[in-house]
């Protein structure tokens, strides 16, 4: 079941976290450049732009060896998802 949260604070480009969860929230099927990798700070950047203190609707599809969900993330009726994957490798 979907669930609207607020983002408090974007990791990177295809991790983040929200006001009502403990572990942070990872984007389906997006790859994004990790620290100290070309094209990290400008993922990183295009998806707090993108969410930010907005609200979100997730939609968890799995949950990785890190405890994080793994979800679908829209804003509206865009894809975060689908916005991100131009920024993976």
């Amino acid at each position: 079941m979907p669930r609207k949260e607020r983002v408090t604070r974007v990791i990177d480009g295809d991790t983040f976290m929200t006001a009502g969860r403990k572990n942070p929230v990872r984007l389906a099927n997006v790859d994004t450049p990790e620290k100290r990798q070309p094209g990290y700070q400008a993922a990183k950047q295009t998806l707090s732009n993108l969410i930010q203190g907005e609200t979100v609707t997730i939609d968890t599809k799995a949950r990785d060896i890190y405890g994080r969900a793994v979800a679908n993330v829209k804003i509206g009726n865009r894809s975060v998802n689908a916005a991100m994957k131009k920024h993976g490798k």
